[in-house]
């Protein structure tokens, strides 16, 4: 029987694609909760600070004003998604590290009768700015670790890339591990992320393990975006001004 929270001790590689190339490959930590249980060691808290939390206002909704799984399940509900009893979501951030956050992409879970009905796949900039795409297959049945789910890329991430191609997501996410590919394609360009990691009970020696091995947290990954910001331009990308944010907050 799984506990919550667990800690996922991840790996992601992205992979630029076109005239201007460029790769990198980083551990991450991830942990996986369920938002409505608010237990776990002592290093770790919900909606309070600590070495490392997550907090509501952090994900669900507007940035900065989140509303946590109640957001989640009124998104679900307003595409359709019927929550019996047995549904459980399941919410894969980021945690904060010494109160600062930031999650370049966290996920919300959505399960029912152990299947994986849903992926809410909730997008961050470093210009404040956020936007979710709701991944999941024709009538919300179950995604295995083939499907292909397609999406067209609505929110500006890099200032390097254009709005505009397609996303396609693949989620494999199982109690031992997890594997998730987003591949953006844009006729020549295009981006290629994955998150992988293996999943094990949150503990307090696994957090300060952690942060001994990547210090800093969420800190360290802004300074990671901002350092290939850096190549990129010193490879001569073009950098493209910010757009207005789309309309709608879920695509």
């Amino acid at each position: 029987m799984t506990h919550w929270p667990q800690h996922i001790r991840g790996e992601t590689c992205h992979v630029r694609r076109g005239a201007i190339g460029n790769s990198f490959r980083y551990g991450v930590d991830y942990f996986l909760i369920d938002p409505d249980e608010k237990r776990g060691p002592a290093l770790f808290s919900r909606n309070r600070l600590n070495l490392t939390a997550i907090l509501d206002r952090d994900h669900g909704g507007k940035r900065n004003d989140g509303e946590g799984v109640a957001w989640a399940r009124r998104v679900l509900g307003e595409h359709g998604f019927e929550q019996t009893d047995e549904c459980k979501i399941l919410l894969m951030a980021q945690p904060r590290c010494l109160g600062y956050a930031f999650n370049p992409v966290s996920f919300w879970l959505v399960y029912t009768d152990a299947a994986l009905r849903a992926v809410i796949a909730e997008v961050n900039n470093t210009f404040g700015e956020r936007h979710s795409y709701l991944c999941a297959n024709p009538d919300f049945n179950p995604i295995g670790p083939s499907d292909v789910i397609d999406a067209q890329k609505a929110f500006h991430v890099s200032p390097f890339q254009d709005v505009g191609g397609r996303y396609r997501f693949r989620f494999n996410i199982r109690d031992d591990g997890i594997a998730i590919r987003i591949a953006l394609n844009h006729g020549d360009n295009g981006v290629i992320a994955t998150l992988t990691g293996e999943c094990t009970d949150l503990s307090n020696l696994s957090i300060l393990t952690a942060l001994m091995r990547r210090p800093f947290g969420a800190m360290r990954t802004v300074a990671l975006i901002y350092w290939q910001a850096l190549r990129l331009k010193l490879k001569g990308a073009r950098y493209r001004p910010t757009p207005p944010p789309p309309a709608r907050d879920v695509t």
